[in-house]
């Protein structure tokens, strides 16, 4: 992949997390600049990007007016929204960074949001706005809706949800129905594939996934990747419920009959190497998740965003 663009860094923001630093590290590895956009230059995943070869650049989505060094003179961003359960704080977080942008002459800016279920509608309020607002205002917009991260399983959480507790992966997915998941690694490949040919992906969004097999279907390959033996277990109504809103919406969606619905094979023809889940152990999951479920490991929690 090479990287035909405009003159200029790449402005990244929430580099300290999954698919910001998974990006901020595919670009530079890629020759491009990067501006990382960061609350605190200090922590531990900032200095290691500053390491990787990244600049670090203190800003905040919630003080836009510091938002304006950070943007001076960059070729293009690519901007996740804040996680936050407040929809005005997160529409203002968005709107800011894409008023910030344009202010600044930034012509190409690459949003990730979050997968949409069964239409091309984001199901997302805050995000839907956020997305419509930056088709309206930045020329060379692309987004990127993917959907669980295969990393998930990296995780405790409440009640053992999301990850694998003791060795059981707990979720609201029926146990013999296929789940669509990604590889944070291939994000930031489309990421990079959009930044190298900004006309071929304006106005685009694309629904992202590499790989759809059942949650029993991928304990079973984490069994035989790890050595470790995990098995899959639904959540109840009840147990769904306890965990607040968000995932109780979520569990009445798919008993309505919504599915995320990313089209894995067309998406491979323009990203041929995207990772099944297979190749995702093989490649790095499989050590990281020996790592996290040996006994000193098996407790820990880590940030899914």
């Amino acid at each position: 992949m090479s990287l035909s663009h405009a003159p200029g860094p790449i402005v990244v923001t929430g580099a300290t997390g999954k698919q910001g630093g998974a990006t901020a590290r595919r670009l530079l590895e890629l020759g491009r600049p990067v501006r990382a956009l960061v609350r605190d230059i200090t922590a531990p995943a900032a200095v290691a990007l500053a390491a990787a070869g990244a600049r670090l650049v203190p800003g905040d989505l919630d003080a836009p007016a510091g938002l304006a060094p950070a943007l001076d003179g960059a070729a293009a961003v690519f901007a996740i929204p804040p996680v936050t359960l407040d929809t005005d704080r997160e529409v203002a977080r968005g709107r800011a960074l894409i008023d910030a942008a344009s202010a600044a002459g930034v012509e190409q800016m690459v949003l990730s949001t979050v997968a949409s279920s069964s239409t091309r509608t984001q199901s997302a309020r805050g995000k839907a706005l956020i997305e419509r607002y930056l088709h309206d205002h930045i020329r060379l917009a692309t987004v990127l809706r993917p959907v669980r991260f295969m990393t998930n399983y990296l995780g405790t959480g409440a009640a053992g949800f999301e990850g694998i507790v003791h060795g059981v992966h707990r979720h609201l997915f029926a146990p013999h129905e296929p789940m669509q998941v990604i590889a944070l690694e291939d994000i930031a490949d489309f990421a990079a594939l959009a930044f190298a040919d900004p006309a071929r992906f304006a106005g685009r969004t694309l629904e992202l996934a590499g790989d759809d097999p059942t949650p029993v279907e991928a304990a079973a390959a984490i069994s035989e990747a790890t050595g470790v033996e995990v098995r899959y277990e639904q959540l109840t109504e009840a147990e769904a419920v306890a965990l607040g809103p968000m995932v109780e919406q979520t569990l009445r969606r798919w008993r309505t009959g919504e599915r995320w619905h990313a089209d894995i094979e067309a998406l491979r023809v323009i990203h041929p190497g995207l990772r099944t889940f297979a190749g995702w152990l093989a490649e790095s999951g499989a050590a990281a998740l020996r790592a996290f479920l040996a006994p000193a490991g098996g407790e820990q929690s880590i940030d899914k965003n």
